[in-house]
């Protein structure tokens, strides 16, 4: 079995357990100690995200077969809300389409790093990054 492949099956499930950490982690802290008010979206992100990171450890723990379908289940979506999230931040979603009626406003950068690295961005690469390990790590666990 190639390296990467056996890595992946051994450790996959542990490396989406600490993205989902450090996720919630750096939301917590944008939120708690900069005090960034979250938008409507950014809470719709929260709610995929932090729930993984319980869900993982106990499916970790109680050796859960079906872990990957539930983490899939809430980071596939998630993923999908942040990106949606970006392209209205960065104007390529009309605001119409916004549904930041009310408190802070969905479209606000508190960072823009490189110009293009913003939170929503930051959220779909956690989000990203936690479906294709998980996936990879089903995948590679199923082939025995």
């Amino acid at each position: 079995m190639p390296p990467m492949k056996s890595f992946v099956k051994q450790y996959g499930i542990f490396l989406a357990w600490i993205q989902a950490i450090v996720a919630t982690g750096g939301s917590l802290y944008m939120s708690e100690v900069l005090n960034w008010t979250p938008c409507i979206l950014c809470w719709y992100q929260r709610i995929f995200m932090y729930p993984l990171v319980i869900l993982i450890l106990v499916g970790i723990y109680i050796k859960d077969k079906l872990l990957p379908y539930y983490v899939l289940a809430l980071s596939i979506p998630g993923a999908l809300i942040a990106i949606y999230h970006y392209l209205l931040q960065k104007g390529i979603l009309p605001e119409e389409v916004a549904p930041c009626t009310l408190g802070a406003s969905c479209e606000r950068e508190y960072i823009g790093w490189f110009g293009f690295i913003t939170i929503p961005l930051l959220s779909f690469v956690a989000f990203a990054v936690i479906s294709i390990v998980t996936f990879l790590y089903f995948k590679y666990s199923q082939e025995e």
